[in-house]
């Protein structure tokens, strides 16, 4: 499988913080074979949100569209602050939500994270490729994954038609 991860992060973007969550990503992608194809860090600069949106939904779009990723995992800009722009860029650019995905990561860390109700990440398809927003804190980032595992790998089979069947 090939993954791409994009992070949204003013400090990341800039140099000054170290991409954790991204880098958590990139060791979980190893740790199953998966090949790490693109990454990408892009500010969330407040006082520029619909620039902000645009580069998003472009990149997202553009990896989506050069089929050299198999699935898309962004982590930051899902939260409620005025910033958070993440699944807006997203929903522009997907052709079939699959709003399953996104619930099941928020119900699987809302128990012991009631926080994570909060989360306002979505998934979809783009042509071939499975668009998926994941939180951006480091430890939102491995609650995600842990669900994401669970069935991955089936989705990505049948958004990219290597299976058809749901067996």
């Amino acid at each position: 499988m090939r993954v791409g991860i994009l992070t949204i992060s003013d400090l990341g973007a800039a140099g000054e913080r170290a991409d954790t969550s991204g880098d958590a990503i990139v060791a979980w992608a190893k740790e199953r074979g998966y090949e790490v194809a693109l990454r990408g860090v892009v500010p969330d600069e407040s006082d520029r949100i619909a620039g902000v949106l645009a580069r998003i939904a472009g990149m997202l779009a553009r990896w989506a569209d050069s089929g050299d990723v198999d699935v898309i995992l962004t982590t930051g800009g899902t939260g409620l602050t005025e910033r958070d722009v993440t699944p807006e860029a997203t929903r522009g650019v997907l052709e079939r939500p699959a709003p399953g995905i996104a619930e099941a990561l928020r119900a699987s860390a809302a128990p012991h994270f009631p926080r994570a109700w909060l989360s306002r990440g979505v998934a979809g398809t783009r042509g071939k490729t499975l668009i998926v927003n994941l939180p951006g804190s480091t430890g939102g980032v491995k609650d995600g994954l842990a669900v994401l595992q669970g069935f991955l790998d089936h989705a990505v089979e049948l958004v990219t038609g290597t299976r058809t069947a749901h067996g």
